[in-house]
């Protein structure tokens, strides 16, 4: 779900730190993104507890009596904490990226803890979950959070009765609980309401659980979490780049290293996105300090901006100025590392989070408007393709969600948690982990999100006692409805 476009490069790359290679930090132009730097970094033994691959036959059109055409699904096991056998089972879900394995955050310390079993299962299409073998309009059409959400409980069924043929105990059931971070979040959320005969619970990590056409407050938040002096230079820099595009288009690209961006509006939206994932991804002060600094100093702030957006945005934290490119994001070939295109379409069909600018006091530039991304949805899938927000929120129930036994976690400074539910009901407890630099997904990957600490671990956060109060409330709900399940022989509803 992507910094959601983070925006989707962006919030990707939350969605792998996640074990997702959940994603996606599913969120910058949309939501999640997942840089090949931050791939690499990842494919260090220790972050992951397991790289090895496993497959999966798995249903293409799951609403269709009459078409029974399958495909291969990547899925990956940990069983080193596993109490056979008759611990539980955690199915970590995968988000909107390529998923490589079962990521060493917060989820080995819960596992190690409760003597479980850990499985995750890459999102059709994603990495090498591709149902086709090119990725046209046509061919995208099984792409559905809905599409995912069956194959999670298919993969789920098919899963617990291997296992019981290994262990010769037909008909046994382990208790199950479900995670998730970001859209992976929003999912694990939807599977409980959908499927609550399947899991005793599920933690919904920055769910993005209300789909929203303009979603203005992911810029709000950008600026509330900035503070006074940097949301001011921000407002500046993008006054500036705004008039600066007028009269001198090709230079001011070029001292971003961004000529490629053809359509000014991709151009904005990178630049937009650049300052966001600090705070998404909880390093704030990478970008304020510099910018604050040169406003004092009566530098140039532009180039301030741009020294950032090069230096940090694309080469520490690796994103690809090509994937604001919307001649890129047309290309139909699979790969596995491909994956804006996949969540741009998910963007245009289901969720929107429209990444406009407010009507006032905005910090990105006001031509990112709604117009932008629904020339972009049309330029990419055609005539026709538009996001179908209100039945997304009918269908699952946006904040008003009637699911039950599902925890909520939203960083403070997270620019997504106003997509997420930020209240607590009745067997639905909301946490807001609040500190300067506690953003998407905290609880499971501690501080900062946008660099990968063993066991989500939650040292560098400005206030880890924050973080460890709202983890101690998750391992008493987690313990709590794994105890009902097995009290009962069942997961319970």
């Amino acid at each position: 779900m992507a910094t959601m476009r983070l925006s989707k490069p962006v919030a990707l790359f939350i969605l792998l730190l996640s074990a997702v290679a959940l994603s996606g930090l599913s969120l910058t132009h949309g939501f999640v993104i997942t840089p090949r730097t931050l791939l690499d970094r990842l494919s260090e033994s220790s972050s992951y507890l397991t790289t090895k691959e496993l497959w999966f036959d798995q249903t293409l059109d799951h609403h269709s009596p009459y078409d029974h055409r399958q495909f291969k699904q990547r899925y990956y096991q940990f069983l080193d904490y596993f109490q056979v056998p008759d611990g539980p089972i955690f199915l970590q879900i995968c988000g909107e990226s390529s998923c490589r394995g079962i990521s060493n955050d917060y989820i080995s310390v819960l596992a190690k803890k409760f003597g479980a079993a850990v499985v995750s299962l890459e999102h059709r299409y994603y990495g090498k979950s591709s149902p086709f073998k090119s990725h046209t309009t046509e061919n995208l059409k099984y792409l559905s959070s809905k599409q995912a959400l069956f194959d999670l409980a298919v993969f789920r069924q098919w899963y617990q009765e291997s296992l019981n043929l290994k262990q010769n105990k037909p008909g046994a059931e382990n208790s199950w609980f479900v995670f998730g971070i970001s859209y992976s979040g929003a999912l694990s959320a939807w599977f409980r309401l959908k499927f609550p005969h399947l899991t005793c619970g599920s933690l919904a990590s920055s769910a993005v659980v209300l789909s929203v056409y303009n979603y203005t407050d992911y810029d709000k938040q950008v600026g509330e979490s900035a503070g006074p002096e940097c949301k001011a230079a921000l407002q500046e820099i993008t006054q500036l780049v705004d008039r600066s595009l007028e009269s001198n288009r090709t230079e001011l690209k070029k001292q971003f290293g961004a000529t490629e961006l053809e359509i000014d509006g991709d151009f904005l939206y990178f630049l937009a996105d650049a300052a966001a994932v600090a705070f998404q991804c909880g390093n704030p002060d990478t970008l304020c300090t510099p910018l604050v600094e040169a406003k004092k100093a009566g530098e140039d702030l532009v180039a301030a901006y741009a020294k950032y957006v090069q230096e940090y945005f694309v080469r520490t934290f690796g994103v690809s100025v090509e994937t604001y490119n919307q001649r890129y994001l047309k290309n139909i070939s699979v790969s596995e590392y491909n994956s804006d295109r996949l969540w741009w379409f998910q963007v245009c069909t289901e969720v929107a989070y429209f990444q406009v600018a407010p009507s006032n006091d905005s910090i990105r530039s006001s031509k990112v408007d709604t117009k932008y991304h629904l020339d972009l949805c049309k330029n990419l899938f055609g005539e026709g393709i538009y996001p179908e927000v209100d039945v997304t929120n009918i269908y699952y129930g946006g904040t008003k969600i009637a699911g039950s036994k599902i925890i909520f976690t939203n960083g403070s400074q997270d620019p997504w948690r106003h997509a997420s539910k930020q209240t607590s009901s009745p067997d639905m407890p909301s946490y807001i982990i609040t500190c300067h630099n506690c953003g998407h997904g905290t609880d499971m990957r501690g501080c900062p999100q946008s660099s990968f600490g063993i066991g989500g671990n939650a040292e560098n956060c400005s206030s880890p006692d924050a973080v460890n109060k709202v983890r101690q409330k998750m391992i008493e709900h987690i313990d709590l409805w794994l105890s009902q399940c097995k009290a009962t022989g069942r997961n319970s509803m």
